[in-house]
């Protein structure tokens, strides 16, 4: 990874971490963005071009018939901690990228009865092969792992993401 790197505005990373940040305006996004994420808790805990976190609490918006935490809210903040580090990245470009999820492998471990928080700490890579896109101008996917634990530290979940990422002709 290029830390100095030409293609990602430094000043607009730092302004896109501050509006993620900023708990009022981050929550108003969800909401419009991503209601159902919003109305299950997910909730983004910690943002920085090295790592990202994001939970999601055991409660009635968010729960199974088998009291914990339901699978697919898991997944939401899974992949939260994935897809907004790369709309961080994206967002800091002149050129235009497209992203999609193209895949999504999980594994579940133990039932969630608290928090959950979901840590990917695989930002540099996802900024390499961001990179490479923008200078090759050529598709490309990167499958992103995120691993949600409770409390005590204990792996409830844990997720790889693949994303797929296209430059947009102008």
């Amino acid at each position: 990874m290029n830390n100095g790197s030409l293609i990602f505005d430094q000043a607009s990373l730092q302004s896109f971490i501050r509006f993620a940040q900023h708990k009022l305006k981050f929550s108003a996004y969800l909401l419009w963005k991503l209601p159902s994420a919003w109305l299950a808790g997910v909730r983004l805990r910690s943002l920085s071009t090295e790592e990202c976190v994001t939970s999601v609490p055991y409660r009635w918006l968010s729960q199974n018939p088998f009291n914990s935490t339901y699978f697919a809210c898991l997944a939401m903040a899974g992949e939260l901690s994935t897809g907004l580090p790369a709309i961080m990245f994206v967002s800091s470009t002149k050129k235009r990228v497209s992203m999609l999820v193209t895949n999504m492998e999980a594994s579940y471990y133990k039932k969630a009865t608290g928090l959950t928080l979901f840590t990917c700490t695989e930002l540099p890579l996802l900024q390499a092969a961001l990179e490479r896109v923008l200078n090759n101008n050529t598709p490309e996917t990167i499958v992103l792992h995120t691993e949600g634990r409770d409390k005590d530290g204990t792996l409830i979940a844990s997720f790889a993401i693949t994303w797929s990422f296209k430059s947009k002709s102008a």
